[in-house]
């Protein structure tokens, strides 16, 4: 899925991770495209990353009857894996390789964006009803961000069983078990469900920062009430986490890793380290270089906005 908040200012994502437990509070930014509601939680001018974590939008919920609530059009990734997941309804992912997915609830789509790669997502039309999903972005480090483009999907994925709940591993390690879907950093996905009237211990890894984000329902983080579409920063140092469900079962995206450690460059849809590589790879998709074609989608791609020639903002102190 494209940044569908096309803007010619820069992303500058500095890794910033607190080296204690912490609880830092940022609801998601609310905006409407096309009449679908897309609450931006990454990046944000508090919190860029989380991990290599670097993108996460939530998106509806959203009811209709026909059409395409989402229909994104080709558009150009680099230096990033697109993952999509989704709590209700369906997508259908093509890319210049020619692959499509096919994707509704408890199915990852995962895109490896490496060096270079087109795609698109639309609703399908078959299947109409209710949509609501979360679109991450995973940052790759500078020595694997060349690597080849490649798409693949997870149908089964693990699942973490604990008292009151579990959670099913979308991506990473959690309690000794491992998702089957391909990483370049440790880190952490896990879609967390939490039983009526209980409460869910989950074990964490200490060495990884973390953040929570309530999607469903209603839920106590250590005793205090949340938020859905907000992301709840953990900071490093945690060995576990307490969540308990009042009357309504709940559901939440725990997402980690270790510190990321570098500087990115977040513009559109790339992810970079220098406007050098950018403004090559905003030439390239405008030219019809590097990214290829996706055959299958039907309409116009994407074109990229205009790029503004500025200074790269500087990291706070």
């Amino acid at each position: 899925m494209s940044n569908l908040s096309s803007t010619a200012e820069f992303e500058l994502c500095v890794s910033e991770p607190a080296a204690k437990p912490t609880l830092q509070v940022l609801p998601g930014r609310l905006t409407d495209l096309g009449g679908l509601p897309i609450r931006r939680i990454l990046p944000r001018s508090q919190r860029r990353t989380v991990g290599p974590w670097c993108f996460l939008d939530s998106y509806g919920p959203v009811n209709f009857s026909s059409g395409k609530p989402m229909d994104v059009p080709p558009h150009p990734h680099i230096g990033l894996q697109t993952v999509s997941w989704l709590l209700e309804g369906n997508l259908l992912h093509h890319d210049s390789l020619g692959l499509e997915g096919p994707a509704g609830p408890g199915v990852l789509n995962l895109m490896t964006a490496g060096r270079g790669i087109a795609h698109a997502e639309e609703t399908s039309t078959e299947n109409g009803g209710h949509l609501r999903g979360v679109q991450l972005w995973v940052a790759l480090p500078n020595e694997t961000r060349e690597t080849a483009p490649a798409f693949e999907q997870h149908r089964s994925l693990p699942v973490v069983e604990l008292e009151g709940g579990g959670a099913t591993l979308i991506m990473g390690q959690l309690d000794g078990v491992r998702s089957p879907a391909r990483t370049f950093s440790p880190l952490l996905a896990a879609d967390v469900s939490g039983v009526a009237y209980s409460r869910l211990t989950l074990p964490l890894n200490p060495e990884y920062e973390h953040a929570l984000v309530p999607l469903v329902g209603t839920c106590r983080l250590d005793g205090q009430p949340l938020s859905i579409d907000t992301l709840y920063y953990l900071g490093c140092g945690r060995r576990e986490l307490l969540l308990s469900c009042d009357r309504d079962p709940g559901r939440a995206l725990l997402l980690g890793g270790t510190p990321f450690g570098e500087t990115i460059l977040m513009w559109w849809n790339f992810v970079a380290r220098t406007t050098e590589e950018i403004v090559a790879a905003r030439e390239d998709w405008e030219a019809g270089r590097r990214f290829g074609v996706v055959k299958a989608y039907k309409g116009q791609r994407l074109q990229a906005p205009p790029f503004a020639d500025r200074p790269v903002p500087r990291p706070r102190s």
